[in-house]
């Protein structure tokens, strides 16, 4: 999304922005010309980063899960950096462990952040782009809202939620006729906070670095396209599966090593990145 004729650079949000993939993408996105809001639970951070990269840049404190919050920081962007084109749903947590062990807090909390915080962005975002006819959202998904992924079988089902939510919404635009886009993006773990300690040895995989996918959404808010995966192989994998026997894409699974990534996770190397979700977790439940 280049800028139109009056020179004017288009404005693109990104909730969850001040580390990983959205710090990555809130670059990539600048990089391509565009002015960047940050939005994160830690608005220092986010404020940090965008004073690191100069003109055009805003950081501000979001909350995903709250409405007066998501709304605030689109009303704060737009106020000081003109009127939202691009939002990136790019916040999420991932707590890992057996199904049957995990609390109903954390399962809450995962839903609220990776579902509820995606349907809230994108209401709030289509409620401004839809009357002008323009704008593009783009969700995070994961390989994981395709396949289910033994070990986090609750962030597996928020991730097919945010892509059957992805689907349906495009068609509701495509049926009144609107020029917004939508896109969901689908990477494999990254060499992330959230992706550290998990497995490398599926077969024909490999962690992807933050940077790769954060040019893929840059890529595809520029083309529009509509579903994007990290690597393009997983999507392959996938077609061949739906297509395949149940029986045939589980051999298939455990030969790739696949359905392990997330249940061999390192609990240990993981300490860190569970202790610091519980105590935002806790910190919200106090409010």
């Amino acid at each position: 999304m280049a800028p139109d004729a009056q020179g004017t650079r288009p404005v693109a949000a990104v909730t969850g922005g001040a580390r990983g993939i959205g710090a990555a993408t809130a670059r990539a996105l600048h990089r391509a010309g565009m002015h960047v809001a940050i939005g994160d639970l830690d608005g220092d951070l986010a404020r940090d980063l965008a004073s690191h990269l100069g003109d055009g840049v805003a950081g501000f404190e979001l909350d995903v899960t709250r409405r007066a919050s998501f709304e605030a920081f689109l009303d704060e962007a737009e106020a000081a950096l003109g009127e939202l084109d691009v939002l990136v749903n790019n916040a999420g947590i991932m707590v890992l462990g057996p199904f049957v062990d995990e609390d109903d807090d954390t399962a809450h909390r995962m839903v609220d952040v990776n579902v509820h915080g995606v349907l809230l962005g994108m209401k709030l975002a289509l409620r401004r782009m839809v009357p002008r006819d323009r704008g593009h959202v783009v969700n995070l998904a994961s390989v994981a809202g395709r396949f289910g992924a033994p070990g986090g079988a609750t962030y597996a089902a928020t991730k097919h939620a945010v892509m059957g939510a992805t689907d349906a919404v495009r068609g509701e635009l495509r049926h009144a006729g609107s020029h917004v886009r939508l896109t969901a993006v689908l990477p494999y773990l990254a060499d992330t906070e959230l992706g550290r300690g998990t497995t490398t040895r599926a077969r024909t995989f490999r962690l992807l670095q933050p940077e790769e996918v954060a040019d893929a959404i840059a890529d595809a808010v520029r083309t529009g396209r509509e579903e994007v995966w990290l690597p393009r192989h997983a999507d392959l994998l996938h077609r061949l599966a739906t297509a395949s026997p149940r029986p045939l894409m589980e051999a298939v699974t455990r030969l790739l090593r696949a359905d392990r990534v997330l249940e061999a996770h390192d609990a240990g190397a993981r300490e860190a990145y569970h202790e610091r979700a519980a105590r935002v977790a806790e910190r919200d439940a106090v409010r």
